[in-house]
């Protein structure tokens, strides 16, 4: 079945890949981009033609999110595959990274293959499976990463646990490295972490709340940084929260490690004090954290070292997050929030443009991770974001496509919001429908 032909008109083009920024129209037919530029009249033989004015939007390629949580098999409850990329749809997203951390634990081709299928079933965003590291996310026995990159896996991690056996991340590396794929690590030192709820500072003590220092990552990445570098594997670090781990990260890029990481937007946002009252809509894990590792994450944003911005969009059903602080699940909901947030403190605050912004969000997430997408190329796949980056609205969880509804953003006016996202040329979300 043909997808019906889609002239997108008079937006602002931004390509990265290509260097492209410029006003003018891309003509979509057939699931893949045909042209780019100024398009004249377009007449189709036969072929219906869609033309969406988008003059005063941005059109760039469909934003890759390498870090989510869609909770299938297991918590169906909290959000399904089907669920999650209507959200991701809705949040620009043309494709997502599943994190292994179901139940029972993607670590084996089955389970790759069966969220494949489910999310072909969905017909939202494309998601891409990660595969576990170890065995059931134990940490001792390695997974059959040939297995599932033949299944369809695009990267392996046991987020949610960090590798605590160095020995065994150093295998992870090497044998990653033969099927071309990263490996991406939860930087956490067990035993500096354990029982913590909150930053280590102030606050925490304020609150009478056990904290987890920033060494408690700052220690795993370097240990990462320099297993890549034993290895030449490519490690990936998930959800960086910390100005020395910026620093670490600097470090290994200066002397060619094969080192890249991602940050959230709530880490590029919020602070501490966002716990204040013990709000467990703030609570997660790394936590947030001061105003100067805010700072330093966000010209990291800016400056390359940090390479990619990634939601680690987590639900939780209510009831879960209504426990007593130290006792509620880690982790927010990212997906339809994530464009505003990292516009409305990025972007409309100078620290970047948009190009950077779409660089950081399509771009470099589909070229590290090997994705189809991220580029607004003639012949290419047509997964394409709509955007104004302008538009204020303010934040209503119950407005959601997700399940969750679990984010600290609740009731703040935002500005920047996604029109409309195209998925091999189909129209898998519209604001206005």
């Amino acid at each position: 079945m043909t997808t019906p032909a889609i002239l997108l008109r008079g937006g602002r083009i931004v390509d990265p890949s290509q260097k492209l920024d410029e006003v003018g129209d891309v003509l979509v037919v057939n699931g893949v981009i045909e042209a780019v530029g100024r398009i004249g009249d377009v007449r189709r033989d036969g072929d219906a033609l869609e033309t969406i004015d988008c003059t005063g939007r941005i059109v760039s390629p469909g934003f890759v999110d390498v870090h989510c949580h869609l909770r299938e098999p297991g918590r169906e409850e909290v959000e399904t595959i089907a669920s999650g990329a209507r959200a991701a749809a809705a949040g620009g997203f043309t494709a997502v990274c599943a994190m292994p951390n179901t139940d029972p634990v993607t670590d084996n081709q089955a389970a790759v293959g069966f969220i494949i299928s489910q999310a072909k079933k969905a017909g939202g965003a494309r998601v891409y499976p990660i595969g576990a590291i170890s065995i059931g996310e134990m940490g001792e026995t390695l997974a059959e990463f040939g297995e599932m990159v033949g299944a369809g896996a695009v990267a392996v991690s046991d987020d949610g646990k960090p590798v605590v056996s160095a020995q065994l991340m150093r295998t992870a590396l090497e044998y990653a490295r033969t099927f071309g794929i990263p490996v991406a690590d939860h930087c956490e030192e067990p035993t500096l972490a354990h029982g913590g709820a909150m930053n280590e500072g102030l606050m925490s003590a304020r609150l009478g709340l056990r904290g987890i220092p920033a060494e408690a990552e700052e220690i795993m990445a370097i240990r990462d940084i320099l297993l890549a570098r034993l290895t030449g594997g490519h490690i990936h670090l998930c959800h960086m929260s910390t100005k020395g781990s910026v620093e670490l990260i600097r470090w290994g890029k200066d002397r060619g490690i094969n080192v890249t990481a991602e940050v959230c937007p709530h880490h590029l946002s919020l602070t501490e004090d966002s716990v204040d009252g013990y709000n467990t809509n703030a609570k997660m894990n790394p936590p947030l954290r001061t105003a100067k590792d805010v700072e330093a994450l966000q010209q990291a944003v800016k400056d390359g070292t940090i390479d990619v911005i990634a939601t680690d969009h987590a639900p939780h059903h209510y009831d879960e997050k209504e426990r007593e602080f130290a006792n509620a699940p880690n982790g927010i909901i990212g997906l339809e929030t994530a464009l505003a947030v990292n516009l409305t403190w990025l972007v409309h605050r100078g620290i970047i443009d948009v190009p950077m912004l779409v660089e950081r969000m399509a771009c470099a997430p589909a070229r590290l991770f090997k994705l189809p997408g991220g580029a607004l190329r003639r012949g290419g796949v047509a997964d394409v974001t709509v955007f104004d980056p302008d538009v204020a609205w303010t934040v209503d969880a119950t407005k959601f496509r997700s399940k969750g509804r679990n984010t600290p953003y609740a009731g703040m006016e935002l500005r920047g919001r996604v029109d409309c996202t195209l998925v091999g040329g189909r129209m898998v979300y519209r604001r206005d429908a």
